[in-house]
């Protein structure tokens, strides 16, 4: 097995082409919508058909795109995850996952917080359906850490201390959303350094291991 000194860091993934693009803005878009309807009059509330009016796209459209109301919120709860894994594409092979995250934590390097994620990431700890899509974004990510981590050290993505290693990032990840979001969700002035230490807590607490 090659060494994490030893073995190249993840290749960044190819440029997505103008159509993926087009579909990613709309999805996006009618995410964005769906949080807003849900917070402003529940998730039981709203219909597939109000969101796809607020969207200006029929029906028809919006169900070719998600196959429910809740899961329509799906591509805002994966762009954390997904600006986190491509972070880990530059991890340096001679850096430790906590000095790398510390340094990538700096003022001024992490994306400012979205309002609108915020306020689902809340949604998701009360609403059973949404706390499904939130699961289930993190369930993604996790064939992509494990490949990640798996090309960092020469190992099998397969191997079951590499899946472990990857579950455990992606719980940390998801914890740190949480924490966050629960703290610091209302606050408009939270700044990047809450983030930072949410997210890098979480992490240390992961790197510790099981004390029991």
């Amino acid at each position: 097995m090659a060494s994490a000194e030893q073995a190249p860091t993840a290749a960044a993934a190819p440029r997505p082409s103008l159509t993926q693009r087009r579909r990613a803005t709309l999805r996006l878009e009618i995410a964005r919508e769906a949080v807003r309807l849900f917070t402003a009059q529940g998730v039981t509330g709203t219909t597939g058909e109000q969101i796809a009016r607020a969207v200006g796209v029929s029906t028809r459209t919006l169900w070719r795109h998600f196959p429910t109301k809740e899961s329509c919120v799906l591509p805002l709860l994966s762009a954390g995850l997904e600006s986190a894994i491509e972070q880990l594409r530059h991890w340096p092979p001679q850096t430790s996952l906590l000095d790398f995250f510390t340094d990538s934590c700096r003022p001024g390097e992490m994306p400012p917080t979205d309002p609108a994620v915020l306020d689902l990431i809340r949604m998701t700890l009360t609403e059973p359906a949404l706390r499904t899509v939130w699961l289930q974004a993190h369930d993604d990510a996790l064939p992509v850490l494990g490949e990640l981590l798996a090309r960092r050290t020469g190992s099998d993505p397969d191997d079951l201390r590499v899946k472990v290693h990857a579950a455990t990032i992606n719980g940390a990840l998801r914890a740190a959303a949480e924490d966050f979001a629960l703290r610091f969700g209302d606050d408009p002035q939270a700044s990047h350094n809450e983030i930072a230490t949410c997210l890098l807590a979480a992490l240390l607490a992961a790197a510790e291991g099981l004390p029991y």
